[in-house]
């Protein structure tokens, strides 16, 4: 069975995105085993500069590669990756399944991952050019995962 990890730097606080990310989890747990790997984020100090703000990409981006798996196909989700539709996510899911098993989504912090992480991905995936909160990405992606699923397998959800 197919494995996906999501990492994910930050803890989701607000209730509607935990329940969020709980039904969509749920769903998802039909064709896949879905873990997600929350890891710590840290404190950006007001009018962080820029030096501090590449050492704490840094330290967090550490985090993530350390929770990486080689045998895993690895997205990052960057504002300057591929942007897919839902049916070219889905083929690309499809796509990868017939030759790896798992597959890995990484979700940055507030100020995004190290250059690191990014030459640790195999491919950088972008859900739009505008910016939102990493916690509501997660629901995005989540939801994304499954619609995927609900189009491989000709299931009603999509349209």
């Amino acid at each position: 069975m197919l494995h996906i990890d999501i990492v994910c730097v930050g803890k989701i606080k607000e209730k509607y995105l935990q329940d969020a990310i709980s039904e969509y989890t749920k769903r998802v747990s039909k064709y896949c085993i879905l873990k997600i790997v929350e890891l710590p984020d840290l404190k950006i100090p007001n009018n962080c500069s820029i030096s501090e703000c590449n050492n704490i990409k840094s330290l967090e981006g550490n985090n993530i590669i350390s929770h990486l798996k080689k045998q895993s196909y690895i997205f990052c989700l960057d504002l300057k990756g591929k942007q897919y539709s839902s049916e070219e996510f889905s083929k690309k899911i499809e796509d990868i399944t017939r030759f790896n098993s798992h597959i890995t989504f990484i979700i940055g912090g507030s100020l995004g991952v190290s250059d690191d992480v990014l030459s640790n991905s195999k491919e950088l995936i972008c859900f739009s050019k505008m910016t939102f909160p990493h916690q509501l990405i997660r629901v995005f992606l989540i939801e994304q995962i499954y619609r995927a699923f609900k189009i491989m397998n000709n299931e009603a959800y999509h349209k």
